[in-house]
């Protein structure tokens, strides 16, 4: 059992410390999650509190056919999907630009061509048809596996793997259009 699933039960067996340590190991990755469906930071940090609030709310049954984090990303794509039906405009709009540059002992010059690159793949993914980025954001930057993100895309694990496949043929060519094509150093 996963800590998350074990904060849970101990939350649901009366433990209030169980929903802190569910909050604190999973608010930030999910509101990530959340921002790259919904392209608002702001909506995506109401989004993620619904979806604690549900977890506290309706206690809702995990069965444990899935890791915990998978179970409460699909609580969340769920209630983004809902949000986005109630404002009557598609969750997929673009991500944001790029984060800045990690801060590192490199020349301002090695700096300056790293943020390019990468500025340079966010374009390329924003390019990419919702289905593609939604894949390729679960599986690189959340760590997914490839049943993880098929739970949590409602698809078949074949069905991801191809998707996983197509998503990252359609990001080389991206990036080739962009002049990357060495990708491997982002």
């Amino acid at each position: 059992m996963d800590s998350g699933a074990e904060s849970y039960r101990r939350f649901l067996m009366g433990d209030e410390t169980g929903l802190t340590d569910i909050v604190r190991e999973y608010r930030d990755g999910l509101t990530l999650y959340l921002v790259k469906l919904t392209g608002d930071i702001f909506a995506a940090e109401e989004i993620m509190e619904q979806v604690f609030f549900t977890l506290v709310a309706k206690k809702p049954h995990f069965s444990g056919k899935s890791s915990f984090k998978t179970w409460l990303y699909i609580i969340g794509r769920n209630a983004a999907l809902d949000a986005a039906r109630r404002r009557r405009h598609l969750a997929d709009t673009p991500p944001e630009d790029t984060p800045e540059a990690l801060a590192e002992e490199e020349s301002v010059e090695r700096d300056f061509l790293r943020q390019e690159r990468c500025m340079a793949v966010h374009r390329a993914i924003k390019k990419l048809p919702p289905q593609y980025r939604e894949a390729l954001y679960l599986a690189y930057f959340e760590g997914m596996t490839a049943a993880e993100t098929a739970a949590v895309m409602k698809k078949s694990r074949h069905q991801t793997e191809n998707l996983l496949y197509r998503a990252r043929a359609a990001l080389r060519d991206e990036l080739k259009k962009e002049g990357i094509d060495r990708y491997e150093e982002l």
